[in-house]
């Protein structure tokens, strides 16, 4: 017997739901760019003063940790755009794997989540080395 598809309501709740995370990280991704772009490049401050190592070292440090969240924020951004593309496709709520349904619980929590729980596991078990 062949799983169930999600019905229409809880399809437009869950597309709601990834259209305002994908908002919200657009958001996000746009503000980390405007603040990472913004900083001067040099190692002097606005009095013409050059900045301590430590400073430096930080302003960097603060700049590479932006750039990482926003790398994995696109990340997301790219599985949340492929969870719509298949509530489109009448695909969403299904394991890419095994095809089983993903649990409803599991999609409230993560509405991007390409596999259910149990393979999930088992691909992050078989990544620990």
């Amino acid at each position: 017997m062949p799983a169930k598809k999600l019905d229409q309501k809880k399809l437009d709740y869950y597309k709601k739901l990834l259209v305002k995370l994908r908002d919200d990280l657009v958001h996000d991704i746009r503000n980390m760019s405007d603040n990472t772009g913004s900083s001067s490049n040099d190692s002097s401050d606005v009095s013409g003063h050059v900045q301590h190592m430590a400073d430096v070292a930080t302003d960097m440090y603060d700049k590479e940790f932006s750039l990482g969240l926003a790398s994995h924020d696109r990340e997301v951004l790219h599985k949340i755009n492929a969870a719509l593309k298949r509530i489109d496709d009448g695909t969403y709520g299904f394991c890419l794997a095994t095809g089983k349904p993903i649990s409803q619980a599991r999609l409230k929590a993560i509405p991007y989540a390409e596999y259910c729980l149990k393979y999930q596991e088992e691909l992050e078990n078989s990544n620990q080395i």
